[in-house]
């Protein structure tokens, strides 16, 4: 019997989708390197507030958002997890930045 798992298939696809988003996102190299250091540095600080005095773990996340949040400045695109609160509140949102958007084709002819 052939299984087929549908639901993998369909997460496989997030997945893969969720990461072409998240390369788009972060294209200029101190970006992306500054993310591989935030991101582990922002998780385990959510770990460090179970195993360790809380300022250790509240320090850590506070300095892994803050390095992305660095990242995000030199890439010129907004922080993904404020982006849908800028969205809510009606402000400007740079998702991807400028410099890296895909032209928007043209519109066909009448």
């Amino acid at each position: 019997m052939k299984y087929r798992f549908p639901i993998a298939r369909k997460l496989l696809a997030l997945a893969g989708r969720a990461r072409r988003n998240w390369l788009e996102r972060h294209q200029t190299p101190a970006n992306y390197w500054i993310h591989m250091v935030g991101i582990p540095l922002a998780v385990a600080g959510v770990l460090l507030l179970f195993v360790a005095p809380w300022y250790w773990g509240v320090g850590a996340i506070i300095v892994g958002y803050l390095l992305q949040w660095i990242g995000h400045r030199i890439e010129g695109n907004d922080v993904g997890e404020f982006i849908p609160i800028k969205r809510w509140l009606g402000w400007p949102v740079v998702a991807i930045a400028p410099q890296y958007q895909k032209p928007s084709p043209p519109p066909p002819p009448a």
